[in-house]
């Protein structure tokens, strides 16, 4: 592939067990996937179908006892963070748990991630882009249907080696629109 062909890289989190079905369908149609993490079952992964593969990290409730017990070596290869080099840059994903205070979250973030291009993180359930500096700090929002503050929300990432943007979709919460998959 070309190096100036753009990769789309859909950016979920929080979906606890459930993933809407329009933010399923977005992922689709992008190259990569990346969860943030609150997972909460391997139908969440399964339901998500990029073109080329899916990067997902642990959240604070990725614990054995909230994941379905035939889930539980899915989960026990959930690592804390990651990485996906793309054009331009690194993406590093974590789950944001582990740097409690909000006002310095993002500054905690980009110290710990110093050579990222971007880095992605849930737990809070709030969407955010913050790019003042480099590197940017997202937040998808929630996916699935608890705390979406708004509607499920994700991110959708336009790589290039020239040039990176990121835009935000969110959808109105309808109970009938979402793929169930935990439970």
């Amino acid at each position: 592939m070309p190096s100036s062909h753009p990769l789309t890289i859909a950016i979920v989190s929080d979906t606890h067990g459930e993933l809407d079905e329009r933010i399923a369908a977005l992922v689709r149609d992008c190259d990569y996937a990346v969860h943030a993490g609150d997972i909460l079952g391997a139908g969440v992964l399964a339901a998500m179908q990029p073109r080329r593969c899916v990067l997902a990290v642990r959240g604070n409730n990725d614990v054995p006892h909230k994941w379905p017990r035939d889930d539980a070596a899915v989960l026990h290869e959930l690592p804390l963070d990651a990485e996906l080099e793309l054009p331009g840059g690194t993406l590093a994903v974590t789950h944001g748990d582990r740097q409690f205070e909000r006002p310095d979250r993002h500054k905690r973030l980009r110290a710990h991630f110093p050579l990222a291009r971007i880095i992605v993180y849930g737990h809070s359930h709030f969407l955010t882009i913050d790019q003042t500096a480099t590197p940017w700090v997202v937040n998808p929002g929630a996916a699935g249907r608890t705390r979406t503050h708004g509607g499920p929300s994700c991110l959708i990432l336009t790589a290039t080696c020239a040039s990176w943007h990121v835009e935000a979709r969110r959808f109105e919460m309808l109970p009938a629109t979402r793929v169930r998959t935990a439970g």
